[in-house]
């Protein structure tokens, strides 16, 4: 079983020879399991792309796995399938999260994150199936989370879109590094108010799982490469732009 320690991989500039290059670097640094939580970040049952919906289900069962490891090793998992809260009202892991924050009394401003520009195009809403697609692009067709990833109603928690409320869990909790999973990487990954940006704002220490994520991106959109590379470059840019990434086999 892997220890406490990961090995982070970030992009940094670099200067050689007098020309600026982005450098892979690496560093292994100490995440304590207690001072950690695992974010699965909107695995819904399906999705309006149909390409998005077909990937997703195989990434679930990966997710499901690490899920299961990450929980062994004594983190708190954090299932956040956005939109579905009416689904889960009645379930333990929600009511525990609700309970856990009710005495919220709200946030002082962070301050601001830069907003960098997106290495891919996904203003057609991303999808690379539009011929096979039943919805138009972002029609919330999703009910609840996947079956496929399993949730312990004894210990994990069910938050939606409520990043004020999850960052006053965790700090209770006295927890600071929030380990990301699942989609989609350059928008609720990214974007929720649990999501990468917000939390570094924030003070907390973000991680993605670099091959537990997919990307919502159309290879007719720039930059005109495959829907795997289109999320490799999404990948690369939060390496560069906003955290260090991990692979699962850290977990």
């Amino acid at each position: 079983m892997p220890g406490d320690t990961f090995t982070l991989r970030r992009r940094v500039l670099a200067n050689e020879d007098g020309y600026n290059r982005w450098a892979l670097s690496e560093k292994i640094l100490p995440v304590p399991a207690s001072k950690t939580a695992l974010v699965v970040v909107d695995m819904w049952d399906r999705h309006w792309s149909t390409g998005a919906t077909a990937r997703c289900g195989v990434l679930a069962v990966k997710i499901n796995g690490a899920v299961q490891r990450a929980r062994a090793r004594g983190m708190l998992i954090v299932h956040a399938p956005s939109d579905t809260m009416d689904f889960y009202r009645d379930h333990p892991a929600r009511l525990r999260f609700l309970d856990a924050a009710k005495n919220f009394g709200g946030e002082s401003g962070a301050p601001p994150l830069a907003d960098y520009p997106p290495p891919v195009d996904s203003s057609d809403g991303g999808s690379d199936t539009p011929a096979l697609d039943a919805y138009p692009p972002n029609t919330g067709v999703w009910k609840r989370q996947t079956e496929k990833i399993e949730i312990d109603g004894n210990l994990d928690l069910i938050c939606g879109d409520e990043g004020d409320a999850l960052r006053s869990v965790l700090r209770d909790r006295g927890i600071h590094n929030i380990i990301y999973m699942g989609v989609h990487t350059n928008m609720c990954v990214l974007g929720r108010s649990f999501g990468i940006k917000n939390m570094v704002r924030h003070g907390f220490t973000a991680i993605l799982v670099r091959d537990l994520t997919d990307a919502m991106y159309n290879p007719e959109k720039p930059p005109y490469v495959d829907h795997d590379e289109g999320t490799r470059l999404i990948v690369e840019y939060i390496e560069k732009m906003y955290c260090p990434t991990i692979g699962s086999d850290q977990i």
